[in-house]
This record gives C-alpha cells, sequence and structure tokens, in this order.
C-alpha cells in the first residue's frame, strides 16, 4: 500500500521495491525511449492496482459451467484522463489493469516564459461524473497543468471522486494542488526535492513527453 506523506498529506507515495526499481531504471539518461515507455507502463499499472482498492462494487448473479453464484463487478464506470501528451503514456497500462475504462483527454502545455498552463483541447465522456476519474499526467511540477485539469474535472463537470496519478511530484506541484482543489489525492512514486529555475524537477527525469515519445 501507498504512504501517506507527512508534509504532504494530500499525496500518497509507492514505496513498493518493484515500482521504485523502474522508477530508478526510468530516471537515468542513457534509457531509450522504447524502454521509457514500457517502464513507465509497468508503474502505471502497479500503482493502479493499489489505487484502485477503494473503488465501490456491486454484487452480480453469474453462471459458471457448473452453476450460478455471485460475484462482484465495479459499480461505477471508471474514466482515465490524461493530460496530453505525456499523460497518453502511462493510460496503456493502466488500461491493461481496467480495459473497460473510458479514456478522455485534456490537452494543455505549459508556457515556458510564465510558467502558466495553455489549454487547447478537451473531450471527455458526458457521464464522466457518475463514477471515480483517475488525472494522469507522468510529471507533476509547477502544478499549473494539473490543477487547470482539475478544476475541468471537478467544478465545471461535477467529479466527485478525482484521483491523480503521477511518475514523480515536486512539493510546489502538491501544495498548489492541496490548496486549489483539498479533495482531490495525488498518487506518485517520488516526491522529488525542488523545481529549479526554469520550473523543471530535480533531480526528476527530464523531459516526459519527449523521453515517451523520442522526440528529444
Amino acid at each position: 500500500m501507498p504512504k501517506q506523506s507527512i508534509e504532504h498529506p494530500n499525496v500518497w507515495v509507492f514505496d513498493h521495491p518493484v515500482i521504485q526499481d523502474k522508477l530508478t531504471r526510468i530516471r537515468q539518461k542513457d534509457t531509450q525511449h522504447t524502454d521509457f515507455r514500457r517502464l513507465l507502463n509497468e508503474i502505471a499499472g502497479l500503482m493502479c492496482f493499489q489505487l484502485s482498492r477503494e473503488f465501490q462494487t456491486t454484487e452480480v448473479e453469474i453462471e459458471t459451467p457448473l452453476q450460478r453464484t455471485e460475484g462482484k463487478r465495479l459499480a461505477d464506470p471508471v474514466t482515465l484522463v490524461p493530460v496530453l501528451r505525456a499523460g497518453i503514456g502511462m493510460t496503456d497500462g493502466i488500461l491493461q489493469m481496467i480495459p473497460e475504462a473510458r479514456v478522455g483527454h485534456i490537452g494543455v502545455y505549459r508556457n515556458e516564459e510564465t510558467k502558466e498552463p495553455v489549454p487547447y483541447y478537451s473531450k471527455v465522456p458526458t457521464d464522466i461524473a457518475g463514477g471515480p476519474v483517475l488525472l494522469i499526467d507522468p510529471m507533476l511540477a509547477t502544478g499549473g497543468s494539473a490543477s487547470y485539469a482539475a478544476n475541468i474535472l471537478i467544478n465545471e463537470l461535477g467529479c466527485k471522486i478525482v484521483q491523480m496519478v503521477c511518475l514523480v511530484a515536486a512539493p510546489e506541484g502538491a501544495q498548489r494542488l492541496r490548496e486549489d482543489h483539498p479533495t482531490l489525492t495525488i498518487f506518485t512514486a517520488s516526491i522529488d526535492s525542488c523545481l529549479n529555475e526554469k520550473g523543471y524537477i530535480v533531480p526528476g527525469l527530464g523531459d516526459a513527453g519527449d523521453r515517451i515519445f523520442g522526440t528529444l
């Protein structure tokens, strides 16, 4: 199970040995984009397995080859919302765990001069508020893009259960989300040291989008 951060009570950190091993490999600067993508999806799947423990289920009756019996199914539709473009890199790993999940998209990029989010796309299921939502982005840096996306989900669309899934988080981003969206929970593999003068996470892992898609 992830451990709740003392400094950031809205953040839960996965310290599982396998996740931490894969995180170390993915941080290395000489990790090629093919391995980067694979490791990122593997981590996302492992994280999803744990954070979905609180999803609600409903009793159903089914027919096995031998007899009728009762079982459980997820009670509500699950929606994944990757923040474009890097969030796509974690989506397949979660879909392997929950293949029936729907996938929406929110497109936001960061203005490198102002560090503010610039939105350019949004498409989600019309009934997205009917179940839990996983907001996906490998990097939680300043928190600007994540806060913008969370505002759409929580304040505009009325989503009640929103969990953010990221690979690494900066303290500054975690704090901003706690202030802007106190009901949102963040799941991550690491709370890193800080942001540098350019707004990049340190030690971080570089530009996640470039490393996922090989556009360095």
